[in-house]
């Protein structure tokens, strides 16, 4: 498997993160419908806890492990790749057996004194697995994102996510008659085989296009490789502060939920509903252009990397913009539409339109999110990791606090957690643009600016036009998705006419770039 460019690189994440969402949210159905409400909020309140064992584990390996065996590979330093493989593995592999059995242990004291649910004890120890296997699949990943291809992790999350959906009903059902705890711990060990599968697969062609062997000489390459520990640390310890930040906002954040509500009036069971309405429906739906915004990011890296290493300063712009342009022209028709028509698709998807207020006060605001991580990709690539560090510490303290004195207002409640989440996404990425303006004087022109208003004003008045023109009907499947494809021509046409795509994108795409002149 060849080297890709930046943006061939990026396309081929996108196709892969377009089927992996579809699937994604096919899982996301069948959990939902199954399980209901307070099932899903179950699932969604373990999540985080794993998630922040997640990153403990990895360190922040893996942009370190991209970064460092991307300016490997451009010096043809094989043995450099191998301590930097050997190095991760090692270090990886303490630390995930470290936190699984802490995580194991601690699942009784986290389920009923922080989650204040019991029953979340069972989906906690379910999920508790794959820590290491997730440890493992993200050293290979960084091995290839550093050789700037993308296929491997492409093919190896459509096969997670294929996994999982295949085991998750099975094993929903299968639990279900027992109680709604043990069918959110079923959920979650089809989450492990799919990570597992998906293991094998990049285990299995990292052997197949073998550049370094592992085994031979193990140790004498751990002997020798103190310089690139100190090498792998001075990116991945700043990155693991970012991300820890981040997971320690996550996990607190359902603590702090669950007790404002309760401050605030709300049953625990009531609680639980309403934080599973609004992160099981809601932020997936709000989420699901990120898989282009992770893409980009995850090409990001390497490229400005390179770049920086080449001390190539108009390069290094133009990717930051490029990043910029297209996230937002990819989050642009997501945020009209979900405004636009969130309680046909609530219940199309769901069952039920219950969250549509949830996602008409946060959609606008979520247009940022979609910048926010090529943002911190580009910081990270510059060694600029300690400020996007600081960011996101700033970012969660305000959520956080802004949470607990809204949610635990009778008046707020609920929405006062949905604000939260929005100032939280606003301050951090303009925090991200004010490091890189002040690092390497980067800044969104203001024509650029313009166009990003008139994209979402002219989107925003053309859908309001079609669903008054189409009043009543959107209620039916057919009408609703007609509505939207209209919609999203106009879009399209939109980003030709204000320039969002260049030609010299066009060019690099194989299956148009012939009909471009």
């Amino acid at each position: 498997m060849s080297k890709q460019t930046f943006l061939q690189g990026t396309l081929i994440l996108i196709a892969a993160g377009m089927v992996t969402r579809l699937l994604g949210f096919i899982n996301r159905l069948v959990v939902a419908r199954v399980m209901g409400e307070e099932g899903v909020g179950l699932y969604m309140m373990a999540l985080p806890t794993l998630f922040l064992v997640i990153t403990l584990t990895q360190l922040g390996l893996p942009v370190a492990i991209s970064k460092r065996v991307s300016e490997a590979e451009a010096k043809h330093d094989r043995a450099k790749v191998k301590r930097i493989l050997v190095v991760s593995l090692i270090i990886t592999g303490i630390t995930s057996i470290v936190f699984t059995v802490g995580m194991i242990l601690g699942a009784p004291f986290i389920a009923s004194t922080l989650l204040t649910d019991d029953r979340t004890m069972y989906p906690l120890i379910a999920i508790s697995p794959i820590v290491p296997i997730t440890a493992m699949s993200s050293v290979i990943r960084g091995y290839f994102q550093g050789r700037q291809n993308m296929k491997p992790q492409s093919y190896a999350l459509v096969i997670e996510q294929t996994v999982r959906i295949v085991f998750v009903a099975f094993f929903v059902n299968l639990l279900m008659p027992y109680g709604v705890e043990f069918a959110a711990a079923g959920a979650m060990f089809s989450v492990i085989l799919g990570e597992f599968a998906s293991l094998l697969f990049l285990v299995w062609l990292f052997k197949r296009n073998k550049v370094v062997r592992i085994r031979h000489r193990f140790f004498h390459y751990i002997k020798s490789s103190k310089e690139t520990i100190r090498e792998l640390f001075s990116i991945s310890l700043p990155s693991t502060g970012s991300r820890f930040i981040g997971n320690i906002s996550h996990f607190l954040e359902p603590i702090l939920v669950a007790q404002s509500l309760a401050i605030a009036g709300i049953s625990s069971s009531m609680a639980t509903k309403q934080y599973g309405e609004l992160t099981g429906y809601v932020l997936p739906l709000l989420f699901l252009p990120t898989f282009i915004t992770n893409s980009l990011s995850i090409a990001l890296v390497p490229s400005i990397s390179e770049a920086d290493a080449h001390k190539n300063s108009h390069l290094i712009h133009y990717r930051v913009h490029q990043a910029i342009r297209i996230s937002f022209a990819s989050g642009g028709l997501a945020t009209v539409v979900l405004t636009l028509f969130a309680q046909p698709i609530l219940t199309f998807m769901y069952g039920t339109d219950s969250a549509s207020n949830f996602l008409i006060l946060m959609a606008p605001f979520f247009l940022l999110l979609y910048i926010q991580s090529p943002l911190q990709a580009a910081l990270q690539a510059l060694d600029l990791a300690r400020p996007a560090m600081w960011n996101s510490f700033i970012g969660a303290g305000v959520k956080l606090t802004v949470l607990f004195f809204l949610a635990s207002n009778p008046t707020f409640g609920i929405n006062g957690v949905a604000i939260a989440m929005s100032v939280g996404v606003i301050l951090v990425t303009l925090l991200h643009l004010a490091s890189l303006h002040k690092e390497i004087k980067f800044s969104i022109p203001g024509k650029d600016i313009l166009k990003m208003g008139m994209l979402i004003g002219l989107t925003w008045l053309s859908g309001h036009y079609i669903k008054n023109a189409f009043s009543g009907l959107e209620s039916n499947l057919f009408f609703l998705m007609l509505i939207l494809a209209l919609l999203s021509f106009i879009y399209v046409i939109l980003l030709f006419v204000l320039r969002f795509i260049t030609k010299d994108e066009l060019r690099q795409i194989p299956i148009i770039q012939k009909w471009v002149q």
